[in-house]
């Protein structure tokens, strides 16, 4: 089944806003047991996989093309709090252009990338005409507007500050795609260094989505730029900007992203496939996740995820089991959730999940709420100790 949402202003990406035709999804016989957050009859989900940074690295192209998203902050952050100076009013996250991937593609003559199980079709998905096409394709070559509502979010909550009183940060964005909020918590961190005000706290952060395809050919990427641009001014990246909107690669440009990451103690991880018991026992083989790491701050983030009745309860039984076993090893955790407040012809809504948290056990907390235009919000989800 595909289909696009066919809202105006929903999907923020300049080159993917024609009109769309909305179509509905067909309802399902029975809800699924467990985890099967995109069933298809009869087709097996990709399997979780861990995607090394080296290995995306290797398969990078010699130049990338990108635009930048400018995210105001100036009403988000609290004038005169002695954190504000480590927000810069005025963000700008880069992503790379989706005809950049496309040429990539061609470069490669290799339509279908393939996953362990083969089955990963970027031309069945995000470089066509649909939003989500579902088992194939769950819309991580696009940015969405609730992605800007958690950045905004989590500079207003100043999560920063509160990790620097824990041993390490781990963040986990689930369905991250083009990853604008682990994004801007990255350029936030990079921008303390700068201003030495980043203790070297130890942080991973941890970029899941269900194609792999999405996570080597856009999320990977992005940071990388996100990286050169704030450093632009190094002499290894003195000529890598010689056109605009583009970024010459180099093996000592990659070299040095590499070493920058080891240096300032922030791990990338990458993890692709179906939400499912087999993702979190992924998940926690990653060092981020070592017994030998005290006391760290856990967050899960997740934009636009719960599109679907399918889809709200995968994700809500992956971020609670995250959040029960970061409970139980004293951990203090932590679930940002930004949506829709209802996916109309679909069926999921911010108000449903906000029902399935409290029955867990959950406090709730709505932080944000966007009437303009089509509804959205973003909630705080802890379980007590």
């Amino acid at each position: 089944m595909a289909f696009s949402f066919g809202f105006s202003g929903d999907d923020i990406d300049p080159d993917l806003t024609e009109p769309q035709p909305q179509l509905q999804a067909e309802p399902a016989s029975q809800p699924p047991s467990s985890y099967s957050a995109f069933p298809v009859a009869g087709k097996p989900q990709l399997p979780a996989t861990i995607h090394p940074l080296s290995s995306l690295l290797a398969q990078l192209p010699s130049k990338i093309a990108y635009d930048t998203l400018a995210i105001d902050l100036a009403n988000d952050i609290i004038p005169n709090d002695s954190s504000s100076s480590y927000y810069p009013s005025n963000l700008s996250l880069p992503r790379r252009e989706l005809w950049d991937v496309r040429v990539q593609l061609m470069a490669e003559d290799d339509d279908v990338l393939s996953g362990p199980s083969g089955e990963d079709r970027v031309d069945d998905g995000g470089l066509g005409k649909h939003d989500v096409k579902t088992g194939i394709y769950e819309g991580g070559f696009k940015s969405w507007e609730s992605s800007i509502d958690l950045v905004r979010v989590l500079a207003a909550q100043d999560e920063l500050t509160a990790a620097q009183q824990a041993s390490s940060l781990r963040v986990i964005e689930l369905g991250c795609g083009t990853a604008l909020p682990s994004l801007a918590l990255f350029t936030w961190i990079m921008h303390r260094q700068s201003l030495s005000q980043w203790p070297q706290t130890p942080c991973s952060l941890v970029l899941a989505d269900y194609n792999p395809s999405v996570l080597r050919l856009v999320t990977m990427p992005n940071f990388l730029l996100a990286w050169a641009l704030h450093n632009a001014n190094d002499p290894i990246l003195a000529d890598a900007f010689g056109i605009e909107g583009e970024l010459e690669l180099s093996p000592a440009i990659v070299q040095a992203f590499e070493n920058f990451l080891s240096s300032s103690g922030i791990h990338l991880s990458f993890i692709s496939g179906a939400w499912s018991p087999e993702f979190i026992s992924c998940l926690y083989e990653l060092p981020a996740f070592s017994a030998e790491s005290p006391a760290p701050r856990t967050l899960m983030i997740g934009a636009e995820t719960i599109y679907s009745p399918f889809a709200l309860q995968a994700f809500a039984q992956t971020v609670f089991a995250l959040l029960d076993r970061e409970r139980a090893s004293d951990a203090t955790a932590a679930a940002y959730v930004a949506a829709k407040r209802l996916y109309f012809g679909v069926g999921g809504s911010l108000d449903d999940f906000i029902g399935v948290a409290r029955s867990k056990g959950a406090t709730v907390t709505e932080l944000r709420e966007e009437s303009e235009g089509v509804r959205r919000g973003v909630v705080h989800c802890v379980l007590q100790q």
